[in-house]
């Protein structure tokens, strides 16, 4: 049996655009499965080539929603009730193998709404939303799900037009290549090993790539951006990794603090697979907050230490009572972990910026942090101090001999 795509929208106000891509895809060979998310009753037709209607009515019940109350619910919450049913029904037909794919479409509403339900699917789904707000900021709606999208140009009503016509096909086109060349998620024999990194970290992270290769290790770098760490900690949780070296766990800031732009999709960071993986911390990223362009720092921010590391992205030192606290928070998430954990403290500097000479360094403020993790740490969890910055090759071997005898005992 071929297996479908589903097309997750809103028939009231989609009709015609989830008839034109249901006739595309079934064109390709791909039976579409249409999954109407409309808030409001209406009397669209069932899209002609399409293999499956779930409707509005069927999605909202699986949510827990009388149908018919939807459209006096506040719209928040009828729009999360929604996703949440769409994301119940996919993954159920995700599991009984009767999709390979969903495409979305839609504007904020429908874009919410076709997130929120795909967010409920496994890593390495083919999942692609056409969206008319794509150029904004899709964090929230996104998260840290590996979830494609595509910029329409013209708003998705009326109908295809000459403008959203080709862009609509290619999205056909996009979804049904994404769904022929899908494999599932390779596990090699190699134990993988989870890296994270930024910018002013990446000289220790590549002498750490080299030194864990060199041991028969596939190392797996995530970007220390907010969705990355969050996405990292859910696949530790999901055993996808033998063992963790966090040298850059800077989105902890933006979860202790908040306004970073950087703050982690989902609570937890340090925290995935407590006792189960073991796990390496390093200090890099720590020392300072991370925002847009200039004039986006937020006011209590300005005045302090200022790094541009380029046109669009702001590094802001973070004060010595802020890194004290840090000292703590570390100290209380790494106490969790069974004894699993070590954490590696350079003494001379974290990164390329707040390292000896750099514009951020503040030398004080490492050590409040250093006495904050000192003296709320358990016992159990291993204190490294090293007198070396972390970028030196040093810090990588010992991050990887630390983690090695973890991964042993």
């Amino acid at each position: 049996m071929v297996r479908g795509i589903a097309i997750v929208a809103t028939l009231d106000t989609k009709g015609p655009e989830v008839r034109f891509l249901a006739t595309e895809i079934h064109s390709r060979g791909h039976p579409p499965v249409v999954v109407d998310v409309s808030l409001q009753p209406h009397h669209e037709r069932i899209p002609a080539a399409s293999d499956g209607l779930l409707l509005r009515e069927e999605v909202a019940r699986r949510a827990g929603v009388d149908p018919d109350a939807l459209p006096r619910m506040p719209r928040a919450e009828a729009i999360e009730a929604m996703g949440r049913g769409a994301g119940s029904i996919l993954l159920e037909l995700w599991n009984a193998e009767r999709i390979s794919g969903v495409l979305g479409i839609g504007g904020n509403q429908g874009t919410a709404l076709a997130s929120l339900a795909m967010r409920h699917l496994p890593l390495g789904t083919p999942r692609l939303i056409v969206s008319t707000v794509a150029s904004g900021n899709l964090r929230p709606y996104l998260q840290h799900h590996d979830i494609a999208v595509l910029f329409p140009l013209a708003d998705l009503t009326g109908g295809p037009n000459r403008v959203t016509l080709p862009i609509l096909r290619r999205a056909a086109a996009a979804i049904c290549a994404m769904v022929e060349s899908a494999s599932p998620v390779p596990r090699g024999d190699s134990p993988a090993i989870a890296i994270t990194a930024l910018g002013n970290t990446h000289p220790v992270v590549s002498e750490t790539i080299r030194l864990l290769k060199e041991r028969g290790m596939e190392p797996v770098v995530l970007h220390a951006s907010g969705a990355c760490g969050a996405a990292m900690e859910e696949l530790v949780e999901a055993g996808m990794f033998a063992g963790v070296l966090d040298l850059t766990p800077h989105e902890l800031l933006g979860e202790v603090f908040g306004e970073d732009i950087y703050t982690p999709t989902r609570a937890g960071r340090l925290l995935g697979g407590a006792g189960r993986v073991p796990r390496v911390v390093a200090p890099g990223g720590l020392e300072f907050f991370v925002f847009g362009p200039q004039e986006s720092i937020p006011a209590r921010f300005r005045g302090r230490p200022t790094h541009m590391h380029n046109p669009f992205n702001a590094n802001v030192r973070a004060t010595r009572e802020e890194m004290a606290i840090l000292g703590e928070e570390v100290a209380r998430r790494l106490n969790k972990s069974g004894g699993r954990s070590a954490f590696l403290l350079p003494l001379r500097g974290w990164t390329v910026v707040a390292g000896p000479g750099g514009p951020l360094y503040d030398p004080e403020g490492n050590r409040a942090f250093a006495q904050g993790l000192r003296a709320h740490l358990a016992p159990e969890v291993r204190l490294v101090e090293v007198d070396a910055e972390l970028n030196d090759p040093k810090c990588a071997a010992l991050a990887v001999a630390l983690l090695e005898d973890l991964m042993q005992h």
